[in-house]
């Protein structure tokens, strides 16, 4: 993953879906970081991550 920083992992497969990678990813982007969610299909996960570029780009998890 050239160029992204993973904050944190959630499982694709969780009760909840999306929604706790989603509030992580609110949380981080109140406190500054341009954090998004990102679906990797590998390991079944939502990844939370920053860009290095500043979130400019395509993501390919």
């Amino acid at each position: 993953m050239n160029g992204r920083t993973v904050l944190e992992r959630f499982p694709a497969g969780g009760p909840r879906g999306s929604w706790p990678a989603e509030e992580f990813a609110h949380a981080r982007r109140l406190e500054g970081l341009p954090a998004e969610v990102v679906m990797d299909l590998a390991t079944d996960m939502f990844l939370v991550i920053v860009r290095a570029d500043g979130g400019v780009g395509d993501v390919t998890a």
